[in-house]
């Protein structure tokens, strides 16, 4: 079932924030736990810093524990033979990781691999499949399996199609676009038809901030392989230009034609997030709830539905929730979101807690091959090392240019006190038509920082019309801020 629109809507023309559809969940810090941890409790006294070093500590090691149990998966699967002939393509079909249980699906790839370790389809599954459980759970320690499972299988048989297709997906998920968007290339080179190559071009000229190009390569997706993964895709182009209406209409095609767990709670999230985005709260709780009832553990879909109900007022709900989830997937967005939640009840010592374990992510998340750049950026421009946040929010765009990265780059000079030198930035991240309140915020925070008092107040506005409850604190400050721009008319 083709999306229908590509012929319809022409996408020609150009204009992203953190997240393609597949980083959309969003690891959304600073440097390292024992440095984090330092600058966010010098306040406390003596002994209750201790007492909170040492809680910290053990959170830190159960984090690291979780991050890095996945080099026993692989360890277990090494043979003691060479890898000089290649078998016959895998008798394991990559469909298996769609199967609703990709726990499973590993196992039973690791059981066939030790029968068969020269299955070079088999070990690009096995990468692939890492790849895929890194996304879904969240556990970066997964990359550098999926990157020994890659390399196993173009040892094996160099070039397959199917491994440079991991090595594509592999490299988009650490961040590395320009290498996503040449293996990505590459297969295509082989089969023009590769789903999961088609999907990769889309994300990595997405997240180079290539959007026409970006759009055309959805145009030819959609032409040559329709389906759950391109919808999404298609769709995200779309809301990057501001397009709301056609990328909602997409992903609902996409959710019709969803079979598997998998796919139900990954577009079913996508809209409640496209929802929570234009600040349409009910619709949003409505799509994590379709979500969560396809998949429980669903990382985006927990987060989100707390986001929503911290959102519409149900403060309290949407406090257990985020606890619920850190305490399953300590990742820096749950993280930082509960911080804040935190820090508007008053809760500061909890709330420095969570930005301290997500300078422990950040630092593991960099250990196994992710650029956390923009993560840094982001988290460390609020709560963190400003000056820390600046370089980051600098180096990423040296690499790429984004309206995530625009404004990124715009708030850590904000915060740092260059408003002149940020004023281009927010206003090029808010140029393609994408509607996100936190960039009007940021936009008119720094508008109102430089003395541009009626656009401030225009954006400000803005901001809150589209989506009043979109941060626990940012909204607060806009209506802080909006409210002395108007007294002062």
């Amino acid at each position: 079932m083709r999306v229908a629109l590509a012929a319809d809507i022409p996408l020609s023309g150009a204009t992203r924030a953190y997240s393609s559809p597949t980083a959309r969940v969003a690891p959304h810090c600073s440097t390292y736990l024992g440095e984090g941890m330092a600058s966010q409790t010098h306040d406390d006294p003596p002994g209750r810093r201790w007492g909170r070093i040492v809680q910290l500590s053990g959170s830190a090691v159960l984090l690291a524990i979780a991050l890095t149990g996945g080099s026993i998966a692989f360890g277990a699967l090494r043979d003691g033979g060479g890898t000089s002939a290649a078998a016959a393509p895998s008798a394991m079909s990559p469909a298996l990781l769609s199967n609703g249980d990709l726990d499973t699906s590993i196992a039973s790839l690791q059981d066939h691999l030790r029968s068969q370790p020269k299955d070079y389809g088999g070990w690009a599954t096995l990468g692939l499949a890492y790849v895929e459980q890194a996304r879904t759970k969240g556990d970066p320690s997964r990359y550098p399996q999926a990157d020994k499972a890659l390399d196993r299988s173009l040892k094996l048989k160099p070039d397959n199609e199917q491994a440079l297709a991991g090595r594509a997906a592999l490299a988009a998920a650490r961040h590395d676009f320009g290498h996503a968007l040449k293996y990505a290339d590459q297969v295509l080179k082989q089969n023009p038809y590769n789903e999961r190559a088609l999907s990769s071009r889309v994300d990595a000229l997405v997240e180079l901030g290539r959007y026409a190009d970006a759009a055309k390569a959805a145009d030819t997706a959609d032409a040559r392989k329709p389906g759950v993964p391109v919808f999404t895709r298609y769709a995200y182009v779309r809301e990057l230009r501001g397009d709301v209406t056609t990328a909602e209409r997409v992903l609902k095609q996409a959710l019709g034609s969803a079979t598997t767990p998998g796919d139900v709670a990954y577009v079913a999230a996508q809209l409640g997030q496209l929802a929570w985005n234009q600040g349409d709260y009910k619709s949003a709780l409505t799509y994590y709830a379709r979500a969560l009832a396809a998949d429980e553990d669903y990382i985006p879909a927990l987060e989100g539905r707390a986001r929503a109900q911290a959102a519409s007022g149900d403060r309290a709900t949407a406090l257990k929730n985020m606890e619920d989830v850190v305490a399953r997937y300590p990742l820096p967005g749950p993280l930082v979101e509960l911080g804040e939640l935190y820090e508007r009840e008053g809760e500061r010592a909890k709330a420095d807690d969570q930005y301290a374990l997500v300078d422990a992510w950040t630092a593991l998340a960099r250990a196994n091959g992710v650029n956390a750049d923009l993560d840094t950026a982001l988290a460390a421009a609020d709560h963190g090392d400003k000056a820390a946040a600046l370089r980051a929010a600098r180096a990423e765009w040296a690499r790429r240019h984004t309206v995530h990265t625009a404004d990124a780059l715009a708030w850590a000079l904000h915060v740092n006190g260059k408003d002149a030198e940020a004023l281009p930035y927010a206003r090029e991240a808010t140029a393609t038509g994408y509607r996100s309140a936190a960039f009007l915020y940021h936009r008119g925070m720094i508008e109102r920082a430089t003395g541009h008092a009626e656009d401030a107040r225009a954006h400000l506005a803005a901001a809150l019309k589209l989506n009043p409850g979109f941060s626990p604190l940012g909204a607060a400050e806009a209506r802080k801020a909006l409210k002395t721009l108007e007294a002062a008319k």
